[in-house]
C-alpha cells in the first residue's frame, strides 16, 4: 500500500492528512499545485509538484485531469485529502471519473491486511459508521478537520520532482474568478492555538463583553454554540459545530455551553477542554478534562483576574 495526499498550500488541514497517511505506517508521497510545501513532514518521502498554465487558477477540470495523469503515473492505493470545501468540489468528480467510491470526511482511518477502514460520522455525530474499502485501488478519503493532530508532525525536507501533465484549454470549461470570502473579518478558527467558546448560559448578548475579556486575557479567539449566532450576538464565522467551524486547539474553554452533539462534534479534536457550567450534568463534562460547576458571571471574571496576574 502507497499514500498520496493531495496538498492544499496555506492550509492546516493538508498537514493532518499527512498525519493521518503515516499512521498507517506506508510510504507517504504529497501532490501539491504550483509549488512544493513550505515545511515538508517528515513522513513523507517524495513531493511531486504539479505544474501547468491551465492550473495557475483552481478549475475543477483542471485538478481532475492533473490528478488523473499523476495517479497514473505514481499509483497510488490510497489517496487523502483534506476535507476543504475545494476538495468537496473536485474530488468526488475525480473518483468518479476513475470508478472508485470516495469516503468523505472521515474522522479515523486503519489498515485490515489488504483493506482500508474508515470511520465517518452520521446523524450530526451521533453515531460512528466503518467502511472497508476493498479491491484494488486506489481509494479516496477525505479526512475530517481536527479528526488529527498536524501541528506535532515533524518537518524535514524530501525529494521533490516536478509533474507537468498534458491539459487542452478547451477542456477547462470553468472560468475561473476570485477566491470567495465570506466577509473581510472571516476568521479562521482551525488555526487557533487557544479558544474561549461561549454558550446560551451567557443569557443576553450584553454579557459577552465579560467572555471577550476572558479571551484577551488568554490571547484566545471568540467562538460560540450555534443558538448565539442565531442570535446575532457573535458573526456566524464564530460558529463551531455541525453547521459551523471544526475546530482542535490545543485548549478549548466552553463557557456556559450545556455540549450538545451538534456542537461536540465540532470540538472534539481539542487537547485540552476545561468546561463551566452551573448544571453538573451538562453533557459537556463528559469530554471535559477540567470541569468547573458554578456560575459563569462569578468564575469568568475571577478567571480573568488570576490568568492577568500570571501574565
Amino acid at each position: 500500500m502507497s499514500i498520496l495526499v493531495i496538498w492544499e498550500h496555506e492550509r492546516a488541514l493538508s498537514r493532518e492528512a499527512v498525519v493521518a497517511a503515516a499512521e498507517l505506517g506506508q510510504p507517504v508521497s504529497v501532490a501539491a499545485f504550483g509549488k512544493a510545501p513550505a515545511e515538508i513532514p517528515a513522513a513523507v518521502e517524495k513531493v511531486y509538484v504539479i505544474e501547468h498554465p491551465l492550473l495557475a487558477h483552481y478549475t475543477a477540470d483542471g485538478y481532475t485531469a492533473a490528478l488523473e495523469q499523476l495517479i497514473a503515473k505514481t499509483a497510488p492505493s490510497v489517496v487523502l485529502f483534506p476535507h476543504t470545501y475545494q476538495v468537496r468540489d473536485y474530488a468526488p468528480k475525480l473518483a468518479a471519473r476513475l470508478g472508485k467510491p470516495l469516503v468523505s470526511d472521515a474522522i479515523k482511518m486503519r489498515a485490515e491486511g489488504d483493506s482500508l477502514v474508515c470511520t465517518r460520522q452520521l446523524f450530526q455525530g451521533k453515531i460512528n459508521a466503518d467502511y472497508k474499502a476493498s479491491g484494488v485501488g486506489p481509494h479516496f478519503v477525505s479526512i475530517q478537520a481536527g479528526a488529527y493532530r498536524g501541528d506535532g508532525a515533524a518537518v524535514a525536507s524530501g525529494a521533490v520532482e516536478t509533474f507537468s501533465p498534458t491539459l487542452e484549454a478547451g477542456a477547462i470549461r470553468a472560468k475561473p474568478e476570485e477566491p470567495f470570502r465570506e466577509s473581510a473579518r472571516a476568521v479562521d478558527l482551525t488555526a487557533a492555538d487557544v479558544i474561549v467558546s461561549v454558550g446560551r448560559g451567557i443569557k443576553e448578548k450584553d454579557n459577552i463583553a465579560i467572555i471577550e475579556q476572558l479571551a484577551a486575557a488568554m490571547g484566545a479567539e471568540i467562538a460560540a454554540s450555534r443558538p448565539i449566532c442565531d442570535n446575532g450576538w457573535l458573526p456566524m464565522e464564530r460558529q463551531v459545530g455541525s453547521s459551523g467551524q471544526t475546530v482542535a486547539p490545543k485548549l478549548y474553554l466552553a463557557v456556559g455551553i450545556s455540549g450538545a452533539i451538534q456542537h461536540l462534534v465540532g470540538m472534539k479534536g481539542a487537547r485540552t477542554v476545561v468546561a463551566i457550567n452551573r448544571d453538573p450534568d451538562a453533557p459537556i463534562f463528559e469530554i471535559a478534562d477540567y470541569g468547573v460547576v458554578g456560575d459563569l458571571f462569578e468564575v469568568v471574571p475571577a478567571l480573568t483576574d488570576e490568568v492577568k496576574k500570571l501574565r
